[in-house]
C-alpha cells in the first residue's frame, strides 16, 4: 500500500450471528517499518459470558509477507469456547469489510499441524495452496514456528 494514499478505518455495523458478537475494539495504523498494514482488533462475546471469548485480528491490506506467512486474518478462542466454530463465523461476519477494502481474495494462514484451524478455514470454503518454510528472519520464525499452510479464499 503506498504511503500517499489516506487509508480509511470504516464502521463495520453491527456484526452479529445468533448468539455471537463481534465488536471493533482497535484500530491499528500501517507501521511501514514492520510491514504491516492497517488492522482491527476484534473481540468475540457470547450473550452467556462475562468476558470475550475470543478475538480476531483482521490486516486490511497487502504485502507479500502477508500474503505468504501472516494472513489476512488471525483468530483465537478461548479452550472452553472451542467446538462452536465462533472463529469461523467470526471470520464470515468480517468478509464484507473486507470486500469494502477492496480485498476480492484473502490469505489465512496457520500452523500445518493445527488442525482446528485448517478445519475453520475449510469451512470457510478456503482452499490449501501450499505449505511455506518460514524464513529466518520472520517473528513467527524467531517465536520457533517454521511452517504454515497458506489458504487462499475468494470473496
Amino acid at each position: 500500500m503506498p504511503e500517499s494514499i489516506e487509508f480509511e478505518f470504516f464502521d463495520p455495523g453491527p456484526l452479529v450471528d445468533r448468539e455471537l458478537l463481534a465488536k471493533v475494539v482497535g484500530r491499528n495504523p500501517a507501521n511501514p517499518s514492520k510491514g504491516w498494514v492497517p488492522s482491527y482488533d476484534i473481540e468475540l462475546w457470547v450473550d452467556q459470558a462475562a468476558e470475550a471469548i475470543g478475538k480476531i485480528n483482521f490486516r486490511a491490506g497487502n504485502t507479500p509477507s502477508l500474503q505468504l506467512y501472516g494472513g489476512h486474518f488471525a483468530y483465537s478462542v478461548l479452550p472452553q469456547w472451542r467446538g462452536h466454530h465462533y472463529g469461523e463465523r467470526g471470520v464470515r461476519l468480517l468478509l464484507p469489510l473486507a470486500k469494502r477494502h477492496g480485498l476480492s481474495v484473502v490469505w489465512i494462514t496457520c500452523n500445518p499441524d493445527n488442525w482446528p484451524s485448517r478445519r475453520t478455514c475449510e469451512r470457510l470454503g478456503a482452499q490449501l495452496v501450499e505449505v511455506v518454510p518460514l524464513p529466518p528472519d520472520n517473528d513467527m520464525y524467531l517465536d520457533g514456528e517454521r511452517e504454515k499452510c497458506r489458504y487462499r479464499l475468494t470473496i
